[in-house]
């Protein structure tokens, strides 16, 4: 309650507690010109390449990309070569998602699905979990070309929420493609969603775009704005309509 930016008193109800925002400067951000941001405080489950089309879930399992996304063979394509990190958000997190650079909304998919808990256990036992579990997965046009990240709900959660939309409705039974608003645009370290319990982020980008530091590994702790990966695009990415 340190870094809460209200007293315990101020909420209204346990899910605004549970997604209560933090202070100005809590979380202080690495530099975003060269640098890629955590987008939450949790732990690293996985972390590396895309190959073959496939990312591990844990070890000895694995998992597609175009089964992530829903079946869009497009976007999976253009992760190819690419580069993942699966950061999983335990209840006792600060849970709201952040952007990692720069970035404009280009489509979020509601996917349905099961809510199966999505700690290193289960990870460890369950075929396609984050391809299995209802989940919204964001793609935004950055600095660094296409980036998806795909937020895993998990059981007891109760919701998702987006900057853009607010509440998505949970545990439906069709997918659905969000209208969006045109040019939407966030910045690095902009919140951009908020889980209601403990669920899993996912992060990808494209080939040759960012390289993870070589210090992090499956169980690392970490925290919201913090550096994850050294940019290897140049900046200059316009932002004009």
């Amino acid at each position: 309650m340190s870094e809460a930016a209200e007293p315990a008193e101020a909420y209204p109800s346990f899910n605004a507690f549970f997604t209560r925002p933090l202070k100005p400067g809590a979380r202080p951000l690495a530099d975003a010109n060269d640098q890629v941001l955590c987008p939450a405080d949790g732990a690293i489950s996985e972390i590396g390449a895309i190959a073959n089309g496939r990312m591990v879930q844990a070890k000895g399992r694995d998992y597609t990309v175009a089964a992530l996304l829903a079946g869009n063979a497009e976007a999976a394509d253009r992760f190819e070569g690419g580069r993942f990190v699966t950061i999983y958000l335990s209840p006792k997190d600060y849970h709201r998602v952040h952007m990692p650079a720069d970035g404009t909304l280009r489509s979020a998919r509601y996917v349905p699905g099961d809510l199966f808990s999505v700690n290193a256990v289960t990870a460890g036992g369950v075929d396609g979990l984050f391809a299995r579990n209802e989940r919204l997965a964001c793609l935004f046009d950055t600095p660094l070309g296409t980036m998806a990240s795909v937020m895993v709900g998990a059981m007891i959660v109760a919701g998702v929420e987006t900057v853009w939309s607010g509440r998505v409705a949970p545990h439906g039974r069709s997918l659905i493609e969000e209208a969006i608003p045109q040019n939407l645009r966030l910045s690095a370290g902009d919140e951009m969603g908020r889980f209601y319990l403990g669920s899993t982020v996912i992060l990808l980008f494209e080939p040759g775009r960012v390289e993870w530091l070589p210090d992090l590994k499956p169980g690392n702790t970490v925290r919201m704005g913090q550096a994850l990966a050294r940019r290897l695009s140049p900046a200059g990415f316009d932002f004009s309509p």
